[in-house]
């Protein structure tokens, strides 16, 4: 059996044809190679949501409504978070947050369906893709913030976690725009099914899992083994759990609720919803590590008191 490694067309295709709720699709259904209209799709079950004047759809009012949710708790946990002066961490957790924030911002006009202009969907869509690799790059960095390699919230450290996740930001956002906008060419042949983009497999697909199984395996350490404690690892192993499951509504069950609701949703709604919980249970986990109560560290491990 052939490998399916940088292949999108059976995600596209099950995540909502003309509206996917993955937005790496939308690079591929409204590119040039397709006279630029969202009207091509991948062959799956078509999201349309909420019929608009002129033929046009709001296709996912869901997930629009939970990332504005999402923009305004995580705003919150940004209030919270600096209210925390003296937790180890703060300012490179509010890098994480202001991320998120991008991101769901983002999401409300590529994945969201808001009947925009093809090339400003994709344009959006580049910044989405390029916004989740670079923001997981720094959740995966805040797992090293603890054992204090570094002191934490120095220019140091914020500018090396800042100017590596630029770098992330920068190489993805490009090879993004490239392929749907076609610039070089040198990316063309992911416009056409089964649209093959390994540059974008790796970075979108597989480099943020590995960077988030990266930062479950430092906090885990950081927890069990130098503060030994059970506690925050229930914080922990729920956000994995609340993420997986976004996942799997995202790309196992999408295109069930879409057949069976005749497209009126589909399982991005509900990754959207799960992507926040995870969040915020991470928000929770480090504020849980961060608490005034642990006993101080002050040999070989993070200085938490």
């Amino acid at each position: 059996m052939p490998s399916q490694y940088g292949y999108f067309h059976d995600f596209c295709r099950d995540s909502g044809n003309r509206y996917a709720t993955i937005p790496v699709c939308n690079l591929f259904n409204e590119s040039p190679a397709k006279g630029g209209s969202d009207s091509i799709g991948f062959g799956g079950c078509e999201l349309r949501g909420i019929s608009l004047s002129n033929g046009k759809h709001l296709a996912n009012l869901g997930s629009i409504l939970f990332a504005a949710i999402a923009i305004l708790v995580t705003l919150f946990l940004l209030w919270r978070s600096n209210r925390k002066k003296a937790a180890v961490g703060r300012r490179e957790m509010q890098l994480f947050l202001i991320g998120f924030i991008i991101i769901e911002i983002c999401e409300i006009f590529t994945i969201g369906g808001f009947p925009l202009n093809g090339r400003v969907r994709r344009g959006f869509s580049a910044v989405h893709i390029a916004t989740v690799v670079s923001t997981i790059w720094i959740l995966m960095l805040n797992g090293l913030v603890g054992f204090q390699l570094l002191e934490d919230g120095t220019a140091l450290s914020m500018g090396l976690i800042l100017g590596s996740a630029a770098c992330f930001f920068i190489g993805t956002g490009y090879i993004a725009l490239d392929t749907t906008f076609q610039w070089t060419h040198f990316f063309d042949i992911a416009l056409e099914a089964p649209n093959r983009s390994y540059p974008l497999y790796t970075l979108y697909q597989l480099a943020p899992l590995v960077f988030l199984v990266v930062y479950f395996i430092l906090q885990a350490y950081l927890v069990l083994k130098v503060l030994r404690e059970m506690r925050p690892m229930i914080y922990l192993s729920a956000a994995a759990l609340l993420f997986a499951l976004g996942q799997i509504f995202q790309y196992v069950i999408s295109v069930h609720i879409c057949d069976g609701t005749n497209g009126k949703i589909n399982g991005g709604m509900f990754e959207t919803l799960f992507t926040l919980l995870a969040v915020v249970m991470v928000w929770v986990f480090w504020s849980s590590i961060t608490e005034d109560d642990w006993p101080t560290v002050t040999t070989g491990g993070p200085g938490y008191t």
